[in-house]
């Protein structure tokens, strides 16, 4: 995931900006609980992709990929729809109590652009998606970066239209989404309204997406990381805003980790989880990695 690297990252602020001020509000609708559900994934479990995470052997990927983590963030449903059977064998291969968080396909997002002809396009995907039954976690919608406000009418529809059976999560990319208050307070309501969340992104070149606005009972969060020594404090921080939010009543927490490169995703995983686990209390398995420390960034 390449969306937002730059070229110094060592220059970049990463300081998680204070919580948007309605998100106290909406946490505060309930009532929260000793240890909240705790998702955390990489974007993929690709042997190439997650340079010696496999243990030698190997036979199948996403079955041992489903040994070590709960979760994946599943990128492959945005550049298809894959078949029935497709499904079936994904949720055969991973034990009881994993879920899938899968990316709504680029054909309504992207190519149609939440036009009219989506619709049927939806009805397809969600067909063979819940066919992952109680495996399927929130699926995300992310638009492309240049889908703007002035395709409101647009979200509108969508957002009314979706089953609300199946948990959404949308992200949006344009800047003036956020940095025009009207806008973004009308985005934000509807969301809240709907129960939908608000995808928080965490990359180098775009700051903006960092609103730390909640706008239902879930943090999704997909870090990305900048395959550099900076990697490890932000995820520091998201442990102790994280803990936070929990305080505040959150309990649901869906965190994804991705890099530029990605070299050492489940490294970082392993790190984010090791640091979670204390602080929430939450119990994860902490995911083994044969990446060295000379790896671990390049």
């Amino acid at each position: 995931m390449k969306f937002g690297q730059v070229d110094h990252p060592e220059l970049i602020d990463f300081t998680i900006p204070p919580d948007h001020p309605d998100t106290a509000v909406v946490l505060s609708q309930y009532k929260g609980g000793e240890v909240p559900n705790v998702y955390v994934g990489c974007a993929k479990w690709n042997r190439q992709d997650l340079k010696n995470f496999y243990p030698r052997g190997t036979k199948d990927e996403l079955e041992y990929y489903a040994t070590q983590f709960n979760s994946i963030e599943l990128n492959a449903t945005f550049y298809r729809i894959f078949p029935a059977e497709q499904y079936q064998k994904w949720y055969d291969k991973t034990p009881e109590g994993f879920k899938f968080f899968p990316k709504m396909t680029n054909a309504v997002s992207h190519l149609r652009r939440l036009n009219d002809q989506v619709y049927g396009i939806v009805d397809e995907y969600l067909q063979v998606t819940s066919l992952l039954k109680e495996k399927l976690g929130t699926i995300f919608l992310q638009m492309h970066n240049n889908f703007n406000p002035k395709n409101w009418d647009r979200v509108v529809r969508f957002v009314e239209y979706w089953p609300k059976e199946f948990p959404l999560a949308l992200e949006f990319r344009h800047t003036d989404w956020f940095t025009d208050e009207t806008v973004s307070q009308e985005l934000y309501h509807l969301l809240q309204e709907n129960n939908m969340a608000n995808v928080l992104v965490d990359t180098a070149g775009r700051r903006d997406l960092m609103h730390m606005r909640l706008t239902n009972n879930e943090a999704f969060v997909r870090y990305v990381g900048a395959n550099h020594e900076t990697d490890y404090p932000r995820l520091e921080d998201w442990v102790t805003r994280l803990t936070a939010w929990k305080e505040l009543g959150l309990e649901n927490i869906h965190f994804f980790v991705h890099q530029n490169l990605e070299l050492a995703s489940p490294l970082l995983s392993a790190y984010f989880i090791e640091k979670l686990n204390p602080a929430l209390g939450c119990g994860l398995a902490i995911p083994k990695t044969t990446i060295s420390p000379q790896e671990r960034l390049f």
